[in-house]
């Protein structure tokens, strides 16, 4: 079952479980739209792998099956990628 990290990892900006801006690639690193625009190619920086929009869980399933609470950031963002 997929995580659901509640941020990027660029930019810590909020990304709840319905939210359509969220990417991942298939190890789950989560990033906004607005970053993955800005990624060279929009791979994930950390393995080079696609990201794709991150499916939305039903709100109805969340109680049994609630989103990730660890915020995963880089320390300097990625401005370096950019």
């Amino acid at each position: 079952m997929l995580d659901l990290r509640p941020n990027c990892e660029c930019c810590d900006r909020d990304l709840p479980p319905a939210a359509e801006n969220a990417y991942i690639c298939s190890f789950e690193c989560t990033f906004c739209a607005d970053c993955r625009a800005r990624l060279p190619g929009q791979r994930c920086p950390n393995c080079g792998g696609e990201l794709v929009r991150r499916p939305i869980r039903p709100a109805a399933k969340l109680a049994a099956n609630p989103p990730s609470a660890t915020r995963i950031v880089k320390p300097d963002g990625c401005a370096a990628l950019f």
